[in-house]
């Protein structure tokens, strides 16, 4: 299938573009401390110009030099411009054309103490402290940053800009009624709450050649925030901005301060596409060129969306982390190859927000922030490799060895591949996590890999095989509880439930709040007539990342499911199940008992044990090791299967 629309070029003032794909803004992580631009970053960026992107635009970039925060890049001084050069020249030497977003934080500065928060309006945070709205000296300092950064910008040779004008940063606080509750000339109106954003827009303008666009992120319209900007609002702004001097309007949505959070970075849990009618009414109302954002992850879907004019072009952010060679797969013909982001959130927004990952990294590509490092090696020692387990951690590995050249020998105990991974795609709206399980079987097999179904991995199959390393992926199983009444006949686990063999009716009492818990409730709604989910800890979805946790608990509430927190299941007897309630004993009525408190590694001494005994070195990856993300699992996978 040919993608005429996407690949249409397109030519903006003095850029032309040779397609309609944008990679946008997205944190990373691979920024120094002290704000500067790294190799990693740029290896990163490159890979995806390579992969035939249109434009691509560098993560936030901050404008001001006192509301610069650590960790995030900045333009906001001269020092920065050799770096940043870097990028730029990188970029083009790649074949692609660059953009730098410039930014000013607003309320992000206060992870930083050494940063000044610029926001409109005094912001109370409790305590009798009260974050100062700006001052007029302020804003006239950050409007003037502006105009200076994209001088540089200029001088660091990259081809566009975009103004950050969404998501809650600053220009968006002002912009914004919800945040904005000033009552000078910088308040009130709306086009008094835009003079900031005009001012900063015309800074701009007047530094940067004539032939040089001007892109401008903007939230379609605010979301969960009372009396917000709506998107007449935003339509009436977006006029003043294009006299101004902007040529092209990136349309997002979501802000930090609420549930809106979903929409800025959205889950698997909202629609592809759910805010492209946003960017078309934007378009035919301003009459302005328009990106087309949010979830947003196929060839055919972006096509269509230039092809109906709803948008001129379309952000693919995730999409082109979870394939930096998306553009180049889907221009050729090779659609079906494109390893496809299933919103899942756990390596790219899970990771940004995490403590314990260094920089970002996606579920479906491992390599990504280790572009040059991960590079596929081939082998000069083929290896004939046995893998225990056909879901997405053997897979991974075996197609990984396959491609260095190693032989790899996947066994399957089930009859079908995927693992747990297409099971979790049968609780609603995770349909893409089973399609992209479905799909790594089907490449393996056209990889010519040698796959075996229902073929548990014995000691005598080692011996025939006589493999020369192996791979133990043979994943987890649900745990069971231990107390009376959990070998009870209407007492049966998750993996029962959602892989359809159980008769889901009546009053369902589901042991375990945890992600698959609420899987399963999910799945019973509709089918039985009550569902309580009993929780020990002092709230469901723990182990969610927050913005996948902001939809499910949504979902979870409109059903009318029941939560009961601080509970724990003492006992099942044929009527009822008996919990303790902070010290209070309560009765729940049932039909059916699921049970979701966890899962545990399957055995597999009986393979070590006939490893040890032929000398032949194995691996444990994946839940085999402990039940985990699929992100650890695949992760793992590809790392060892790059040391083989």
């Amino acid at each position: 299938m040919s993608f005429d629309h996407l690949f249409n070029p397109i030519k903006i003032r003095g850029l032309e573009l040779k397609n309609r794909v944008v990679f946008p803004a997205m944190g990373t992580k691979m920024v120094t401390e002290d704000k500067f631009m790294t190799q990693q970053n740029i290896d990163y960026h490159v890979a995806r110009a390579l992969g035939g992107c249109g434009l691509n635009f560098t993560e936030v970039c901050a404008v001001y030099a006192p509301a610069s925060v650590k960790n995030f890049l900045s333009i906001a001084e001269d020092k920065y411009i050799p770096e940043l050069k870097k990028f730029a020249d990188a970029i083009h030497k790649a074949g692609g054309k660059t953009g730098v977003q410039l930014w000013l934080g607003g309320l992000v500065a206060r992870y930083d103490p050494e940063a000044k928060i610029v926001i409109p309006s005094d912001m109370p945070i409790g305590g009798g402290s009260v974050i100062p709205g700006a001052s007029i000296e302020t804003i006239k300092e950050a409007t003037h940053a502006f105009g200076t950064a994209a001088k540089r910008a200029v001088e660091a040779g990259y081809d566009t800009i975009e103004f950050h004008a969404g998501h809650n940063y600053t220009p968006h606080s002002f912009l914004s009624p919800y945040f904005n509750r000033r009552n000078d000339e910088y308040g009130g109106s709306l086009e008094n709450r835009a003079r900031f954003l005009i001012e900063c827009i015309k800074a701009i303008r007047s530094n940067i050649p004539e032939d040089m666009p001007l892109f401008m992120r903007i939230d379609a319209h605010d979301d969960y925030l009372e009396n917000g900007l709506t998107i007449e609002e935003v339509i009436a702004f977006c006029k003043m901005a294009k006299e101004a001097g902007v040529d092209v309007l990136d349309v997002s949505r979501g802000n930090f301060s609420s549930k809106a959070l979903k929409y800025e970075v959205p889950s698997i849990d909202l629609p592809r596409g759910f805010n492209v009618e946003n960017a078309a009414r934007i378009k035919k109302e301003t009459g302005m060129l328009t990106i087309a954002v949010g979830r947003i992850n196929t060839p055919e879907q972006a096509d269509i969306i230039i092809g109906n004019n709803q948008a001129d072009m379309v952000v693919i952010g995730r999409g082109q982390l979870a394939d930096p060679d998306f553009c180049n797969k889907a221009k050729e013909g090779k659609e079906d190859q494109i390893v496809r982001c299933v919103g899942c959130n756990q390596g790219c927004y899970d990771g940004f927000v995490s403590t314990e990952i260094p920089y970002i990294t996606c579920m479906r590509n491992p390599a990504l922030g280790r572009e040059v490092e991960y590079a596929l090696v081939k082998t000069t020692e083929p290896k004939k490799v046995l893998i225990a387990g056909g879901g997405v951690a053997g897979l991974e590995a075996a197609m990984t060895l396959q491609q260095r050249g190693h032989h790899p020998i996947v066994c399957e105990a089930a009859a079908t591949l995927g693992g747990q991974f297409v099971l979790a795609g049968a609780a609603p709206r995770k349909e893409e996590m089973k399609e992209a399980a479905l799909w790594m079987g089907e490449q393996a097999l056209k990889e010519g890999i040698d796959i075996r179904l229902e073929t548990p991995i014995t000691e005598a199959l080692i011996d025939e095989l006589l493999p020369d390393e192996v791979i133990i992926a043979i994943g987890a199983e649900p745990m069971s509880l231990n107390i009376t009444g959990n070998d009870l006949p209407h007492v049966v686990n998750s993996h029962e439930v959602l892989e359809g063999k159980i008769n889901v009716q009546g009053n369902i009492v589901i042991i375990g709040g945890g992600l698959v818990g609420l899987e399963v409730a999910e799945y019973a709604e509709g089918k039985a007539k009550q569902i309580t989910v009993v929780e020990m800890q002092n709230e469901v979805a723990k182990d969610l990342g927050e913005i996948r946790k902001i939809s499910v608990i949504e979902n979870i509430e409109a059903a009318g499911i029941k939560t009961l927190t601080h509970s724990k299941c003492v006992e099942i007897n044929n009527e009822v199940v008996v919990i303790d309630k902070e010290g209070q004993l309560e009765e729940i009525p049932y039909d059916l008992v699921v049970v979701a408190i966890g899962a545990k590694s399957r055995n597999f001494e009986n393979i070590t044990t006939a490893c040890h005994k032929k000398g032949i070195p194995y691996h444990i990856i994946g839940d085999a090791v402990r039940a985990r993300r699929a992100l650890n699992s695949v992760a793992e996978a590809a790392a060892v299967a790059r040391l083989i």
